[in-house]
């Protein structure tokens, strides 16, 4: 079924805990490092920016900046989970709207690239 048909249905999403870095395996680790609340069509979305760091691995080191888009803020910090607040939010199921939001956030933190949940 492609994306666009599917409805929308609002999901728990848990905030990171930021400057915290999380070990990925044995080769590095990744940060999330801000939230952002960005306006767009007259809603606000959720986007997180974090950073990835391959330390040591066979292939090499490197790092890179990324953002996830948890989706539409439908109401924020509406509940606690081990310190951590939770929001309800709605993906981003429309191909324009993503591509519109994934450029919006590229240019302005210069990530690497966007996932959306």
């Amino acid at each position: 079924m492609p994306i666009d048909t599917v409805s929308r249905t609002n999901i728990r999403s848990k905030h990171p805990e930021l400057g915290k870095d999380i070990p990925i395996g044995i080769a590095g680790f990744y940060t999330s490092i801000k939230e952002v609340r960005l306006p767009y069509l007259g809603r606000e979305v959720l986007y997180i920016v974090g950073k990835s760091v391959l330390e040591s691995s066979c292939c090499g080191t490197g790092s890179w900046l990324y953002a996830t888009v948890p989706g539409y803020i439908i109401r924020w910090h509406i509940d606690t989970e081990d310190g951590r607040y939770i929001s309800e939010v709605t993906p981003l199921l429309d191909n324009s709207e993503r591509e519109d939001v994934q450029k919006l956030i590229i240019e302005r933190e210069n990530t690497d690239f966007v996932l959306f949940s």
